[in-house]
């Protein structure tokens, strides 16, 4: 089956956070992670043959959704998981808050590596607890877990470690040494690990492949939690279907009971959407990720000629991470913002001085938006 991702289709009306930040002015909106393309077939058709039933009432997790799952996990990275250890959750980030309540006392630390996606540093604070930012290693045009300065950073009250995986901005995908020596760390200082896998069905890179974290060994699982969802990989977020992953009996009856009143269900839509993607998907996915090499090339390319800026290779998401900071300017984000481009803020993920492109949209699209950027930048040198 043929999928056409250089379509444009219209967001204006459909309340689009992504689209309406700028409401009608001529900007470009490449800033939140949420992909400008039609969903796949296969879950637009099981969507509408669940609406054409009419009664939308509560709802539980369809019976072949855990099975779907355990499928899609098993073949895709040979991780074998129980049914029982799955916990459905609204959201990932609602999954980053729970953890955070659940593990260790009010005022403890939670550890976690910058730059990273914002609701890493925000999900402690919630939860009465300390966000402890331990600065990335950037060498040899890769980001890199420092752990030496990890090692410095633990102390008595250090609970918790946060993890990303594919890693949101800098688009890593970890090998299995470095998330070995991540996880051996949290078992030496007994600490348990979230890793957020959210991006895991977008690994851009031929030669590289997600591994769960929690796979790496039993020692491992027995402290893990792996937050999922095909939110990402399927662009489903209005949906709200996410899960955590916890083989650890005690630790999944602590988030639940962290969840008790305060996290509703989960939307039937949000199953349903959930289970086809993982059934029925697959086609759709891969031809996605063929595209989207396309426009990672693109945008890793001309970005390279502007002077001033400098960006990393993308082995996963659809997210490209620039430095800005020889523009020479105050405000990077406001500068392209005015030439009709809206990207990410850079500080929100620790990083000021940054900034992060969603390159999820029809190439054309891209283009533009890459052009304007080159413009602005050559019409301030000149």
């Amino acid at each position: 089956m043929e999928f056409n991702f250089d379509t444009s289709i219209d967001r204006y009306g459909t309340a689009s956070v992504k689209w309406n930040k700028y409401g009608r002015r001529d900007i470009i909106p490449m800033w939140v992670a949420d992909m400008d393309f039609a969903c796949a077939p296969a879950i637009v058709e099981a969507l509408r043959r669940r609406v054409d039933h009419p009664i939308y009432g509560y709802s539980e997790p369809p019976s072949g959704l855990a099975d779907a799952t355990i499928s899609h996990l098993e073949n895709q990275y040979g991780w074998k998981i129980q049914p029982e250890w799955i916990v459905w959750l609204p959201g990932l980030v609602v999954g980053l808050n729970v953890v955070c309540r659940a593990f260790g006392r009010e005022g403890a630390d939670v550890l976690t590596a910058v730059p990273i996606y914002p609701p890493f540093l925000s999900a402690p604070a919630n939860a009465a607890r300390h966000a402890v930012r331990v600065q990335m290693l950037e060498a040899n045009g890769a980001w890199h877990w420092d752990m030496a300065a990890l090692e410095r950073a633990i102390t008595p009250s250090s609970r918790l470690l946060l993890l990303c995986n594919p890693h949101n901005p800098v688009g890593r995908v970890f090998s299995r040494d470095e998330l070995r020596e991540i996880a051996d760390a949290c078992v030496r200082h007994n600490l348990i690990l979230c890793s957020d896998e959210i991006h895991n069905g977008l690994v851009l890179d031929t030669g590289k492949r997600h591994i769960p974290v929690a796979s790496l060994s039993e020692e491992i699982a027995q402290r893990t939690v792996t937050l999922m969802s095909a939110s990402k990989t399927f662009n489903l977020p209005a949906l709200g279907c996410a899960y955590a992953i916890a083989s650890n009996p005690d630790v999944r009856a602590k988030l639940k009971k962290a969840m008790a009143g305060i996290v509703h269900h989960v939307g039937l839509m949000g199953y349903i959407a959930t289970e086809a993607a993982y059934r029925k998907g697959k086609d759709w996915q891969l031809a996605l990720l063929d595209y989207l090499r396309g426009n990672r090339d693109l945008v890793e390319r001309e970005i390279a000629k502007v002077p001033g800026l400098r960006i990393w290779h993308a082995e996963a998401t659809y997210l490209s991470w620039i430095d800005a900071r020889e523009l020479r300017t105050d405000d990077p984000l406001q500068f392209f913002s005015d030439a009709g481009v809206g990207l990410y803020d850079g500080a929100l993920f620790g990083a000021p001085g940054f900034l992060r492109l969603n390159f999820a949209c029809p190439r054309p699209l891209l283009e533009r938006a890459l052009e304007r950027m080159a413009r602005a930048v050559d019409a301030r040198r000149d």
